[in-house]
Formats: C-alpha cells, sequence, structure tokens
C-alpha cells in the first residue's frame, strides 16, 4: 500500500509542475527527466517489505483464533465475529493467502469430522499402493460394501474442496450443515444408507522443486574483451530489471512446486471410475443412489457413459445439483439420455421456489429450482427434496420388484414335490 501512495504522491507533484509551467515542449522534457530521476531513486524492495507482511500463517483454528460454535458457524474467540477477509487493508494478495491458510485448516477439521462424527473410515487409493507412493483416499461407512440394501454416493464439485465438502465459502462464511456433506451423511446412515464419500479433486501430491542454477552461455569465448563487457553489463541491466519487476509483482516469491500425480486417480473422472471399480460396483447394495454437485454430475456423466450396463444395473437415482455436464459436450448417447430422464434430476440455481419445474434446451434430464440463486447453495437448499426424491424412487423400485412374476422352473416344482 506504501508503494502506492508514494507513486501517487509524485504523480500528483509532476501533474501540479506541469500544469503551473508555461507551455514548450523542452520544459515538459525537463520535468519527466526530474520525475524519472526522483522515481528511480525509490528503494521498492524496501519499500515492498514494508508493504506486505510475511506469508506466515497460523497452523491450526486455535492459532487463528477461530472456533465453530453450537451452531456450526465459525466465529472469532475473542470477538464472536465472523471471519473478516481484509484483515489488512488493501492487500488482497496477502488476504487471499491468509483464507487460503485458513480453508486448509477447515479441510483437515472436516476430515475430522466425519471420522468423529459421522464414523466414517478414511480408505487409501490405490488399494495396492506401496508405502512411498502417492496416494488419495475417500471416506465410507463401515457396511459401504456389506449393506444388502441402499448405498449413497456423494461427488463434490471442482476446486480447492475436498472430501466431504460442497463449498469451501460457505463453511467459512455461513456453517458446517450448508457447506459441507455432513447433514447428508448422517441422514443417509439413518435411514439405513451405506455411504461412499468421493474425492475427485485430489490428483496429485505437490513437491518442492530444487532451484534451477543458471549456467552461462559457453559459445562467446572467441569474443572480443570489449564486446564480452557490454554483453555482460547488458545481460546484468536486464536481469536487474526483471528482478524489480519480479519483486513488485510478487514481493514475497513463493517455492517453486511439481504435481506428482496420483496413479488411476489423477483426474475427477478417473478417480470416480476408480472407486467405482473397486468399491461401489462390488458392494452388496441391490439399491444404489447419487448426489453430484456442479462438476460432479460431469463427473457423473462420464462414469455412466464408460460403465453403462453396470451403472443401470446397480444406480436407481440421481440427484444433481446445479450440474455442469453437457450432453453433447460428453457425447452421450440416445441410450444414456433415456436413462438420465427416467433417473435423474438436476437441482439448478433458479428465482423460482424450490422443486419448481425449469426448462432447459439440452435433452438430458428434467430440471427444478434449488430454491437459491446461489450456486454453491443449492445442495443445500434441495436436501430435503432430494432425500424425497431417493425415497420414490426407492418404493418404485420395490414395487417393481413385487410385480415381477416369479418364473417356475422343472428344477423348483422338483424341490416342492421332494418337500411334500
Amino acid at each position: 500500500m506504501l508503494i502506492y501512495q508514494v507513486i501517487c504522491i509524485f504523480l500528483l507533484v509532476w501533474k501540479t509542475m506541469a500544469q503551473n509551467q508555461p507551455d514548450g515542449r523542452e520544459e515538459k522534457d525537463r520535468n519527466s527527466t526530474a520525475l524519472k530521476d526522483l522515481l528511480s531513486r525509490i528503494d521498492l524492495e524496501e519499500l515492498m517489505k514494508k508493504d506486505e507482511p510475511p506469508l506466515q500463517f497460523p497452523k491450526t483454528l486455535e492459532e487463528f483464533e477461530y472456533y465453530f460454535n453450537e451452531k456450526g458457524q465459525l466465529r472469532h474467540t475473542k470477538t464472536g465475529e465472523p471471519y473478516v477477509f481484509n484483515y489488512h487493508e488493501d492487500m488482497h494478495r496477502w488476504n487471499q493467502k491468509r483464507y487460503e491458510a485458513l480453508g486448509e485448516i477447515i479441510t483437515h477439521c472436516v476430515y475430522e469430522l466425519l471420522e468423529k462424527e459421522c464414523h466414517l473410515k478414511k480408505v487409501y487409493l490405490p488399494v495396492d499402493a506401496t508405502e512411498d507412493e502417492p496416494k488419495s483416499f475417500i471416506f465410507m461407512s463401515e457396511d459401504a460394501t456389506t449393506n444388502p440394501d441402499k448405498l449413497m454416493i456423494l461427488i463434490h464439485g471442482n476446486g480447492v474442496v475436498r472430501v466431504g465438502q460442497w463449498a469451501r465459502r460457505l463453511i467459512i462464511n455461513e456453517d458446517l450443515d450448508s457447506g459441507t456433506q455432513i447433514p447428508f451423511i448422517k441422514r443417509a446412515m439413518d435411514e439405513g444408507y451405506g455411504v461412499i464419500v468421493l474425492n475427485t479433486n485430489e490428483n496429485y501430491i505437490e513437491v518442492e522443486q530444487p532451484q534451477k542454477h543458471m549456467q552461462s552461455p559457453t559459445n562467446d569465448i572467441d569474443e572480443p574483451a570489449e564486446k564480452k563487457e557490454k554483453k555482460d553489463d547488458s545481460q546484468k541491466e536486464t536481469k536487474k530489471q526483471r528482478d524489480i519487476y519480479e519483486k513488485y509483482r510478487n514481493p514475497q516469491k513463493e517455492k517453486e512446486t511439481k504435481h506428482i500425480p496420483i496413479r488411476d486417480n489423477s483426474t475427477p473422472e478417473e478417480h470416480a471410475l476408480y472407486v467405482w471399480d473397486h468399491f461401489i460396483s462390488r458392494s452388496s447394495a441391490k439399491n444404489v443412489v447419487f448426489v453430484a454437485h456442479s462438476y460432479g454430475g460431469l463427473v457423473f456423466l462420464e462414469l455412466m457413459i464408460h460403465r453403462e450396463a453396470e451403472v443401470k444395473n446397480k444406480v436407481i437415482s440421481v440427484a444433481l445439483t446445479d450440474s455442469v455436464h453437457n450432453v453433447w459436450h460428453q457425447e452421450a448417447g440416445k441410450s444414456v439420455l433415456d436413462w438420465m430422464q427416467e433417473h435423474c434430476r438436476n437441482w439448478v440455481s433458479s428465482s423460482e421456489p424450490l422443486d419448481t419445474p425449469v426448462e432447459f434446451m439440452l435433452p438430458d434430464c428434467p430440471r427444478v429450482s434449488a430454491g437459491t440463486e446461489r450456486h454453491e447453495l443449492t445442495s443445500w437448499k434441495s436436501f430435503t427434496s432430494i432425500l424425497k426424491y431417493f425415497t420414490q424412487a426407492l418404493e418404485a423400485q420395490n414395487t417393481e420388484t413385487k410385480s415381477k412374476p416369479t418364473v417356475i422352473t422343472r428344477s423348483s416344482n422338483r424341490k416342492k414335490s421332494e418337500e411334500l
């Protein structure tokens, strides 16, 4: 902030000088040269050190001086106030980094809640990963693969959210109920569902890259000493200017990192396929339901396209919330579209009351209002409607099963005769 104030003052001085001076190109050039000379004497590095505090933030919620109250709202331990983003005025970059640091802590808080409050277990992926191999993980109930009746799968959107979250912004600024998947998990388990919670954004691990050492070029050995000296001076000046710009653009240069992908889970779509192949498809549940938010809807559609027959055999109902899937771009076939029309519903952001039908051009699945115009709130606002939708699907499935005629075979007749 200080650097901007200083530059603004000098610009104001220059403007005033220009206005008070008589017209004349020579006089204007002198003023411009004087201003440039003045600005060149400003120690940008020193000013920027004063401008932005170090990018060092607390490691725990307690050190941040925040806690979740009995309503699941994030509050300051001393003032009781909600989270304040603009901790330092006019320092958006620093405030954003602080927000991201808090977000990482929140993510681990949610993991803890999934284990302690929801009694889910953490399962690492790939299932055959070696000790030193990059790993992802999901959470699931103890009966996720053994529940013979029903199983609920939860898929979040893309971005910074991780397993158990709908939106980090809601967790920080609203409450845990609206921002996490915990209400869905608890209600599902109360109603007898097994639960699997996907972690589609955990696709790689981040490691620090070693610093690159610049090697001096070897093709200038035969150059004259004077030319070489001028070239070196020019390169030094260029590097100095680049360093000044870099310090202005990024005064606290962060460490360079590289991403190491997680085997068979390097993308959201790949992760969903892996969990389907290793857990969902092998589960005992006859009735599987999905809740997928935003990009999670696209992920489900990709799963449907690649495992169509298996999905149709196990999944009875899919609730999408403001899904960003696109049946044209994802090249879904007619058989997939027909199945989606019957088994999927998309609760979309809308100003209309909850469950009001919403028209849409693409021929994929019925759309209804989520009762909110905020994208990130669509899952929470449609919570009760989604559970009713699943209940109706289960009832319809049970009715259909009962109405199917029993096929009498010779072997069954033989058994009856033997019993008699």
